[in-house]
């Protein structure tokens, strides 16, 4: 049986993690500093046993939001990366290269999200050949999920 590996990395490539081996407790935090934290509407994690993980690039560079919780994120990029504690590390899901089987199975500080948060996604959509139009004219300087050996730091067309 061969060992989970999963990857990820921050927007612009300059930080990138592995992890080997199984992955702990996948959550959305409510609350207000994750909010401003992740600039959205809650700060999606998973826990991460630190032993298993392996900054292979450039390690986060840290902010810390309270007492005993350093955020960390890329200095190049300013993407956010981690919620570091005294008992571990969580690491942002929309990090990982791979995030189909991520899904949050608890919400925590349930009682400081946003009065609309649960309604979000019952709000029309919009027709994705739009979306696709838009896309053709996007010159992407943003890493490709997952390293390659020559990865090119120029613009890349969607």
């Amino acid at each position: 049986m061969s060992e989970t590996i999963r990857t990820g990395g921050c927007q612009c490539g300059a930080v990138r993690f592995r992890i080997r081996g199984e992955l702990g407790r996948a959550s959305i935090c409510h609350c207000r500093m994750c909010q401003k934290a992740f600039g959205g509407f809650f700060g999606p994690l998973v826990t991460v046993p630190r032993e298993r993980l392996e900054w292979t690039r450039e390690e986060p560079s840290y902010f810390q939001s309270s007492v005993n919780i350093a955020r960390g994120f890329c200095k190049q990029c300013g993407t956010p990366l981690t919620y570091r504690y005294p008992q571990g590390i969580d690491i942002a899901i929309g990090a990982f290269d791979d995030r189909d089987n991520l899904m949050p199975r608890i919400q925590v500080n349930y009682s400081a999200r946003l009065p609309w948060v649960e309604e979000i996604f019952d709000q029309p959509h919009r027709n994705d050949a739009e979306d696709a139009m838009r896309q053709e004219s996007i010159i992407s300087f943003q890493h490709p999920d997952h390293d390659t050996e020559n990865w090119p730091r120029q613009g890349l067309k969607l």
